[in-house]
């Protein structure tokens, strides 16, 4: 009910585009209800506000009168019980608004592979190694775990929890090369998730070569492989820990490994920056030919 009542306040203020979810389960496989409306805020001149600009963002409300941004006032109906509302959650959501980071571009998330899945991923990798003492080489992410596309310019508490909403923790699982290969079988004849370390080519569904670090999958090899526990056992079809010749959960959610990374950026004058590589190509041959 409180969800709906926000809902509906965004969009009777007109504050731009809202992103509202819906009841949310506590496990790793239940996805938030996203639902995106874009409002021009022609009625009222309101727009998203930070921590800083209540009262220029929403405007004010005094003796049950509402005051909009843009000089329109409203006296009747729900807009000023509405106004109210708004106005009266800003300082609980005053931490999540708090400003960690710069993104020089805005990242959208498509598959195979995007900017921003790229830089994630490549994170993730990293991150699980300085958390488990384990050489990772391979990171491996399902794309229904980012949510939300990345802003260009300022990223906020917000935003990180946007993209990346789920309590999953971030885990090391040491596999065969043999079991890595069937992992990326799986995603070939399934659609792609987002990786890391590794190069994959996929033609007509099927894996055709796969390289890791450079050097071709070894089948006899022990990998380290970086992901969350949502994909260990069976999330989108995932069973990642299967034969895992050793397992660590790290018990670190991935909002709470992303926050401090993107504010050690921030400190060392590092904008958030994702780049398109050669780690996924993927080719379709019979639509090729249809479209010649």
């Amino acid at each position: 009910m409180r969800n709906g009542i926000v809902y509906l306040a965004a969009l009777i203020l007109s504050t731009g585009i809202c992103l509202a979810a819906g009841p949310q389960k506590a496990d790793s496989t239940a996805a938030p209800n996203w639902k995106a409306a874009k409002i021009d805020g022609h009625r009222t001149g309101v727009t998203a506000p930070s921590k800083d600009n209540v009262k220029t963002a929403i405007g004010t409300v005094e003796k049950g009168v509402y005051t909009a941004p843009n000089g329109r006032v409203f006296k009747k109906g729900a807009t000023p019980a509405v106004a109210r509302l708004m106005i009266d959650a800003q300082p609980a959501m005053a931490p999540v608004k708090e400003v960690l980071g710069y993104s020089e571009q805005e990242m959208k998330r498509y598959r195979p592979q995007c900017e921003l899945s790229n830089w994630f991923t490549d994170f993730l990798r990293a991150k699980t190694a300085e958390l488990t003492g384990r050489k990772v080489d391979v990171a491996i992410y399902n794309f229904g775990g980012i949510r939300t596309d990345m802003p260009q310019g300022n990223i906020t508490v917000d935003d990180v929890m946007s993209m990346f909403p789920f309590r999953n923790t971030l885990c090391y699982v040491a596999l065969k090369g043999s079991d890595l290969r069937a992992i990326f079988d799986f995603l070939a004849r399934t659609g792609m998730q987002a990786v890391s370390g590794v190069q994959l080519v996929v033609r007509n569904h099927r894996l055709e070569s796969v390289k890791v670090g450079g050097e071709p999958l070894d089948d006899k090899k022990t990998y380290g492989v970086a992901t969350i526990n949502f994909l260990l056992t069976g999330g989108d079809g995932l069973f990642i820990a299967r034969n895992a010749q050793e397992l660590i959960d790290s018990g670190v959610y991935v909002k709470d490994a992303l926050i401090p990374y993107i504010q050690r950026l921030t400190r060392e004058s590092t904008a958030i920056i994702g780049r398109l590589d050669d780690r996924v190509a993927v080719f379709n041959d019979e639509l090729e030919n249809k479209e010649e």
